[in-house]
C-alpha cells in the first residue's frame, strides 16, 4: 500500500492494514467531514515525505500539530512562510540562538531542517480546530510508537529529540546505545525557562553525528 511515497511505506506497511488503523481512519473520515481539523488531509504524512526512512537522522518529537487557521503543514513546529511564528518556535529560534548564534529568520518554515534528515514528527497528527489534544488516544499513538520503535531499529546512530511530556513518553522505546535522547520540557511559554533554555539540543546534536562520523545538520533557517 503506497500511502507515503518512499521507504516508510516498506517500513510501516503493516501498520496500514491493521485495525487500529482502519478504525483512525473512519474516525479521521467523519471528522473532516463535519469539523474543521489541521492540517489539511494530504498535508498528514508530510514529515515522513520529506525525510524518509533510511534518511533520518534526528528526529525532533512534539505533541500534535498547530490548532489555529493556516499553521499547521504536517511538520512538528514549522510554519508556511507568511503565518505569524508560534511561541513555541520563537523560543526554539532564541535557543538555537543562545546555543549556536544562529541568526533569528523572520519565518518559520522548518523545511531545510527536514530535507537534511531531521524528522519534524508529532506524537498526534491531526487535531480539531481551537482543541489542543483533540485527537489524542485515536489511535495515533499507536503509529507514532511504531515509528519510533522502527527508527530505534537502526543500525545508524539517531538523535532523539524529545520536547515535553507526549514526547518523552516515547523513551520508552529507545533502548539502542547507539543513538542519543536529549530531552527536556516543552518550549512552550508555559514551561520554556523550566529547562528547555540553556539545554543546547542543536550542538549536542552535531556534536553526537560529528563524533560519529555523519554530517552534523546546518540549523540556520535562511
Amino acid at each position: 500500500m503506497k500511502i507515503i511515497g518512499n521507504d516508510w511505506d516498506e517500513v510501516l506497511g503493516s501498520e496500514f492494514d491493521a485495525q487500529y488503523y482502519q478504525q483512525l481512519r473512519s474516525f479521521l473520515d467523519e471528522e473532516y467531514k463535519t469539523k474543521v481539523i489541521y492540517p489539511l488531509p494530504k498535508y498528514i504524512y508530510t514529515a515522513l515525505r520529506l525525510t524518509s526512512y533510511g534518511d533520518t537522522k534526528v528526529v525532533i518529537l512534539g505533541q500534535d500539530p498547530y490548532h489555529e487557521p493556516n499553521q499547521a503543514h504536517g511538520l512538528a513546529f514549522s510554519v508556511n512562510k507568511g503565518v505569524d511564528i508560534p511561541p513555541s518556535l520563537v523560543n526554539i529560534y532564541q535557543e538555537l540562538h543562545d546555543d549556536l548564534g544562529c541568526n533569528i529568520p523572520n519565518h518559520g518554515f522548518l523545511v531545510s531542517w527536514a530535507r537534511q534528515g531531521v524528522l519534524l514528527l508529532n506524537s498526534v497528527l491531526t487535531v480539531q480546530a481551537h482543541r489542543a489534544n483533540s485527537h489524542r488516544s485515536k489511535g495515533w499513538e499507536q503509529l507514532t510508537d511504531t515509528i519510533i520503535k522502527k527508527l530505534n531499529d537502526k543500525e545508524e546512530p539517531v538523535v532523539f529529540i524529545l520536547w515535553g511530556a507526549n514526547a518523552r513518553s516515547k523513551k520508552q522505546f529507545i533502548d539502542n546505545p547507539r543513538h542519543l535522547i536529549i530531552e527536556s520540557v516543552h518550549p512552550s511559554p508555559l514551561s520554556a525557562y523550566n529547562g528547555f533554555f540553556g539545554s543546547r539540543p542543536f550542538s549536542r546534536t552535531n556534536d553526537f553525528l560529528v563524533k560519529n562520523g555523519m554530517t552534523p545538520i546546518d540549523w540556520q533557517i535562511r
